[in-house]
């Protein structure tokens, strides 16, 4: 295809999974859904690779293809066909992440192999297991909730009732679960219906060539891209602080073997398995991996199966970063996939001083919220992430209190919190201070105070309380998170990963890292 070809089709294959988006955010019942938009959308290609995606949750987009391919091998799809799946050994990430898949055919095309697949995947606030929220320190997956392997959720565009009547009878809210899986299903149908619309304006054999044609078009760039970096072996060490059962850090090593216009990316070293839900599955690994590698081009180049084409990813079986049945895994998807970002950047400083930032805040801050509202008796479940600093770059300063690499949502709104969940939000600001000095500093990270209007149960989820998010070039390291828990005795620090139920009136402060400073601080003091 011409090159003005080529970039019209990019421009519809991205609006359809943009509009997708669209379409899920607008029906969504739960604000993690609508206002923090904790969702992805994507278009595939009949063999299940990624023809666009839009620009949403890094970590989804970039596993979700291990999920779309489970779920074409493992039940075979009709027109008006929804497979959904969240096993995270079948390509999910964790739990809660529900996958929805569905086929795409001609209209007025009964039979035959489907053309495209269009896949939504969205991080339900709630599907079972030991706490509220289902992101708990666990030590198998059974205690994080219900696992759905590859299954018809919608079967030639009719609702398997059974099917939706058990996953409603494991969750704490089932109104809220059920309307947001509709909102899914809508945002499926919008892409099967934007791509039978190009169908019938383009045909299927020049919308499958522009697929085709946009995957080796991506591929040419990435191996341009690399073959630019110089031949060699790039390797780093970081650490998550601990699996929330014991404390010994946990170890992920990475060496970036780089040949020409191809890269082999080895996690050869770190650590095995861990009893708590750090464990992150070999989606996520391929998903980070993904990320850095869209992160080095200096165009903007579609993202799609293009990217990993030229690199060959190495997770040992039974590690941290490619987890075994039955791992806990609740935490690899959350805060894992932050730490892979942050060694695999940390070894390609080597070879790129002058264009890799430092790290970041390196962790997602997750928190989980249940119980029953006073006022209205009803049950509520809650989950959200809260933001930190970026870091420093040879581009500038890091930006303060924003959500980096593996997480794109956004901040969710004071107002929206209060409205649905008995808290107040008791302070809500930077956290001045926390970003690392440097020729260029670190962003800030943010403190969120929230106090509670009734007794509930809380868990956290976070990193980067031990082992700080490191500088680059000579700048400072940021400084680490710290959760702390206030009432009439004080303040008590409490660890990074943690559950426990809450009185009302306490208040819970979460004071997340800031980035690291990137570069020495000049002469003169400033920077």
């Amino acid at each position: 295809m011409n090159p003005v070809q080529l970039e019209i089709f990019r421009a519809l294959f991205v609006s359809v999974a943009e509009e997708m988006g669209y379409a899920l955010r607008r029906t969504a019942f739960s604000p993690n859904i609508r206002e923090r938009c904790d969702y992805s959308c994507a278009v595939y290609e009949a063999d299940g690779r990624l023809a666009a995606q839009g620009d949403h949750m890094p970590v989804h987009l970039g596993s979700m293809p291990v999920a779309v391919r489970r779920a074409i091998q493992a039940v075979p799809m009709g027109p008006g066909d929804v497979v959904i799946l969240n096993d995270p050994y079948e390509g999910g990430t964790h739990l809660p992440d529900l996958t929805m898949v569905s086929p795409v055919y001609e209209k007025g095309q009964p039979s035959g192999m489907p053309l495209f697949y269009v896949a939504s995947r969205a991080h339900h606030a709630d599907i079972g297991g030991m706490t509220a929220g289902s992101m708990p320190p666990s030590s198998d997956i059974f205690q994080e909730g219900l696992r759905i392997p590859a299954v018809k959720l919608v079967e030639s565009g009719k609702w398997n009732e059974s099917l939706l009547q058990v996953i409603l009878a494991n969750v704490r809210t089932p109104g809220e679960r059920e309307g947001d899986l509709s909102a899914q299903l809508a945002a499926n149908r919008t892409g099967e219906a934007r791509l039978q619309q190009m169908l019938g304006r383009y045909g299927k054999e020049q919308m499958q060539r522009a697929a085709e044609s946009l995957i080796e078009y991506t591929e040419r760039m990435v191996r341009k891209r690399l073959s630019d970096i110089p031949d060699g072996t790039y390797e780093a060490l970081d650490y998550l602080d601990d699996d929330g059962f014991s404390e010994e850090p946990i170890p992920i090593r990475v060496a970036i073997r780089k040949r020409g216009d191809e890269a082999l990316v080895d996690f050869t070293g770190s650590a095995r398995q861990v009893q708590g839900s750090v464990n992150a599955v070999l989606a996520i690994a391929l998903s980070a991996v993904s990320y850095v590698v869209r992160c080095l081009l200096r165009e903007d180049v579609p993202a799609n199966a293009g990217l990993l084409a030229p690199v060959q990813v190495v997770a040992p079986s039974g590690s941290v970063v490619n987890a075994l049945f039955p791992a806990a895994v609740a935490a690899g998807n959350v805060e894992t996939s932050q730490r892979l970002v942050d060694v695999l950047l940390r070894a390609l400083s080597q070879a790129l001083p002058e264009a890799i930032p430092a790290a970041s805040g390196g962790t997602m801050n997750n928190l989980t919220l249940g119980g029953v509202d006073p006022d209205s008796g009803s049950a509520f479940a809650y989950y959200e992430t809260i933001a930190g600093g970026m870091g420093g770059g040879p581009a500038g300063e890091g930006d303060s209190g924003v959500h980096t690499h593996m997480t794109n949502s956004w901040n969710t709104p004071v107002e929206a919190l209060e409205h649905a969940l008995p808290i107040r939000i008791a302070a809500y600001r930077l956290r001045r201070g926390s970003g690392g000095a440097g020729r260029h500093r670190g962003g800030d990270g943010i403190i969120r105070e929230i106090e509670f209007l009734a007794d509930m149960d809380v868990t956290l989820l976070s990193e980067r309380r031990r082992f700080p998010p490191y500088g680059l070039q000579g700048g400072a390291n940021g400084k680490c998170g710290e959760n702390v828990l206030i009432d009439e005795g004080g303040e008590a620090f409490l660890p990074g990963k943690i559950s426990f139920r809450a009185r009302r009136g306490q208040i819970l402060s979460i004071r997340t890292p800031g980035g690291g400073g990137w570069g020495r601080p000049s002469p003169m003091g400033t920077g």
